[in-house]
């Protein structure tokens, strides 16, 4: 469990033993059921979460409509960053799409080792920066490529979260409707090779 959060961690700063065991010994490993809420709208997130096992999805309400905007897998971070950061009721809700298993770390931990350790503050600060990378990058994909260029490079990346994620979580995640992410996997799968014989 704590080998996966320490690759992790790895890609933005080299903690010694002693500095990961100090970051371990702040983390909370918290279990939750299928569909369990961790945060919802109005409530202050206290807590970064890193997903040991299972799989979350971030998303806030449009109307009546979910809005998705973030899907979390094994070895990746998930939060109601806003919230936690600002300290302000989060406009999100993150839910487990499976039982999941997460090593968490609270607000005020994170301050402590920020206060006594600048390794790990700096540590914080990759990850933020590294988040809000992806966001606008994400952002930029959206704008930049029509529905299908969207589809095609998503699904090539991410083939593990279409056997696991919802059809329609992924279709939201994707700004696109149901029927036409459907639609584009039905095409998908003509012309993948073979498609013909089957």
């Amino acid at each position: 469990m704590l080998d996966t959060l320490r690759q992790y961690v790895s890609r933005y700063v080299a903690l010694t033993n002693e500095e990961f065991t100090l970051l371990a010994q702040m983390l909370e490993i918290r279990n939750f059921d299928k569909k369990h809420q961790l945060i919802k709208v109005g409530e202050v997130e206290n807590y970064i979460n890193f997903v040991v096992k299972g799989l979350v999805r971030k998303y806030f309400y449009k109307g009546k409509t979910e809005v998705i905007t973030q899907i979390a897998k094994e070895g990746e971070m998930i939060s109601s960053s806003v919230s936690f950061l600002s300290g302000a009721p989060s406009s999100y809700l993150v839910e487990t799409l499976e039982p999941t298993t997460f090593l968490s770390i609270s607000k005020d931990q994170v301050e402590q080792l920020y206060k006594d350790f600048p390794k790990i503050e700096r540590l914080g600060r990759l990850i933020i920066t590294h988040f809000f990378l992806q966001k606008e990058e994400w952002e930029y994909e959206c704008i930049r490529s029509n529905t299908r260029e969207r589809f095609i490079r998503f699904i090539e990346n991410n083939t593990d979260l279409v056997q696991r994620v919802p059809q329609k979580y992924l279709a939201s995640y994707l700004n696109m409707k149901p029927e036409t992410f459907s639609r584009l996997k039905h095409h998908m799968r003509k012309r993948a090779p073979g498609a013909a014989r089957k």
